[in-house]
């Protein structure tokens, strides 16, 4: 009879435990494709913040990366602009 009685409770509370289940699996189906449409509308908000919070802390970790890569592009900016001729003065014809 004790082996009965655990088995009715057990199966009352799976039972529960199922629909208390579907329950919040429809609760969380809900609210999630709610948020995914209101998130939607703030999309380019969050990803313009969030760069702008992520790209100078990536440009300060990479900027000992970038060393050899700027100075290399400076030495080549440098040897290009000593190398042009100035620009011919205007002359006006009258």
């Amino acid at each position: 009879m004790i082996e009965l009685g655990l088995l009715v409770l057990v199966a009352f509370v799976g039972a529960f435990w199922l629909i208390a289940a579907l329950i919040g699996g429809l609760f969380k189906l809900t609210f999630g494709l709610l948020g995914a449409m209101f998130g939607g509308m703030f999309a380019l908000f969050g990803i313009g913040l969030a760069a702008l919070v992520v790209v100078p802390i990536l440009a300060i970790a990479l900027l000992p990366l970038l060393i050899p890569a700027l100075g290399l592009a400076l030495l080549v900016w440098l040897i290009v602009h000593a190398t042009r001729k100035p620009a011919p003065a205007p002359v006006s014809h009258q």
